[in-house]
């Protein structure tokens, strides 16, 4: 028995359909002896003598006098055995046009939507190799008219969200807006709660669709849009999955914005979603979430969260756990040399890498506030050969510390030296403390003029009655 007849044996844990069949009922639908033998003779031949097993397939077919569940499996194995074995789409195509028929009565709702998706996933994964956009499309195609002609509206929808998504992978993102607008318009309509639940999920799913979408194409006004437009629907219950990636697009957006912290905190939530699912990306956000807080500039190490302590020594990890370390101990050439020792795992991401130059800039800062701190005079040349960068990129460095005032001197841009003004940034501080010494005395002698002025109140007419009152002399009683 191979897993899609297991499946059908052991019953699905989707939802019910309406559809009630008593042990007795799936026990007949089990077909004649004959039949069933026929079945599991044919599918014992599929891997040695494929053609042979296909032509007792068909004769599964022309046994049964109406249309059965045995008849159904025969043509799932049949269409199976075209489409990855025999690679004859087009053939494979038609058996599984005749299966869609068998879909109104002869299985179960449940039985039938798995074998569905389950060809549509074979169908779209590449297992046989590449596949023709236009065989793929009269896949999909007869699929919808079959469930359009059943009625079935929720299948409907996975089957265009599987689509949308085939598309997206292959990056076909003009076939994939125009479904994603298809699907809008679907989703859009709905009233009571229950269906404003499952719409709010669908819509969910468009949206990591649609976001994924404009992420690839660069189109971060329209990113944002959809991310913000995701964060408002309420009345869903999504799967992890795609909340992982809403939040990854969304962290990604925020880098480009250089809004580090908020692109921490969705990369986090990203992270514990895809872990929540057991999606393998969790390991690659987590690589985000780590570059990311090192651009923050935080001191916490992301490792010592409960959610991420179990993957700090992932081989796929380790790179990023000992680039934090050296980060935090400011050791710009250690850190160096972790990025040229794991180029796989670290710089052969694109997204990564684009982020690469701002963090070793980080770093290299830091590094150079603390080298520079016991001198008055350097050449840049030292600086340069300390760092190991060129002379002009240690210039550039100084002038950026020199304008945001972390560093007091100038450059001498003739001798190539940096001069730090060690007595003047003194005096500074010597100035800025007597300014705030004089503004707190001003302030308490402010204080004690006014409340000698006032006879002992500050304000002469707190306690007093007002204007035309008339009162007792002795008090209200």
């Amino acid at each position: 028995m191979d897993d899609d007849d297991a499946d059908y044996m052991q019953g699905s844990d989707d939802e019910d359909y309406g559809f009630d069949y008593s042990d007795g009922d799936e026990a007949n639908e089990s077909g004649s002896a004959d039949v069933e033998n026929m079945y599991y003779t044919a599918k014992s031949k599929k891997e040695d003598n494929p053609e042979e097993a296909l032509r007792e397939f068909r004769a599964i077919l022309d046994q049964e006098e109406d249309k059965g569940d045995w008849g159904f499996k025969a043509l799932k194995q049949s269409t199976k055995l075209l489409f990855l074995v025999l690679h004859r789409p087009a053939d494979a195509l038609k058996t599984y046009t005749q299966l869609l028929t068998y879909t109104k009565s002869a299985v179960t709702r449940n039985y039938s939507e798995k074998t569905i998706n389950g060809i549509l996933d074979y169908v779209g994964g590449g297992k046989s190799g590449p596949v023709e956009v236009d065989v793929l499309e009269k896949f999909y195609q007869v699929t919808k008219d079959a469930l359009e002609e059943a009625k079935n509206e929720r299948l409907s929808v996975k089957t265009n969200l599987k689509l949308a998504k085939l598309w997206l992978d292959r990056k076909e993102y003009g076939r994939l807006s125009k479904l994603i607008r298809d699907l809008h318009d679907v989703t859009g309509s709905g009233t009571d709660n229950e269906d404003q639940s499952q719409k709010g999920t669908q819509l969910l799913e468009i949206y990591a669709l649609e976001i994924q979408m404009h992420n690839e194409m660069r189109n971060f006004k329209k990113l944002k849009e959809i991310y913000n437009a995701s964060n408002s629907v309420r009345s869903a219950i999504p799967h992890p999955r795609i909340m992982g990636v809403i939040k990854e697009c969304g962290g990604k957006m925020w880098m480009g914005e250089r809004q580090w912290n908020r692109a921490s905190e969705d990369f986090f939530e990203s992270f514990r979603n895809y872990d929540e699912a057991g999606s393998p990306q969790r390991i690659q956000v987590l690589k985000y979430l780590v570059l990311a807080n090192m651009l923050t500039g935080s001191e916490v190490n992301p490792f010592d969260s409960q959610e991420t302590k179990p993957y700090k020594n992932d081989p796929q990890i380790k790179a990023m756990t000992d680039l934090v370390d050296a980060y935090q101990r400011r050791e710009v050439h250690s850190a160096e040399k972790i990025l040229r020792n794991n180029r796989s795992t670290i710089m052969d991401d694109t997204f990564i890498r684009s982020y690469i130059g701002e963090l070793l800039r980080s770093l290299r800062t830091s590094y150079l506030i603390d080298l520079i701190k016991p001198y008055t005079r350097l050449e840049l040349s030292f600086l340069a050969k300390q760092l190991n960068v060129e002379i002009v990129e240690v210039e550039e460095l100084l002038i950026g510390l020199i304008l945001e005032g972390k560093v007091e001197g100038q450059i001498d841009q003739v001798g190539m030296k940096l001069e730090l003004d060690r007595q003047q940034s003194l005096e500074k501080k010597r100035y800025s403390a007597l300014e705030k010494w004089t503004e707190a005395l001003e302030s308490v002698h402010s204080a004690v003029v006014a409340k000698t002025s006032t006879g002992g109140r500050a304000d002469p007419t707190i306690g007093l009655p007002p204007e035309g009152y008339v009162g007792f002399r002795d008090g209200p009683f």
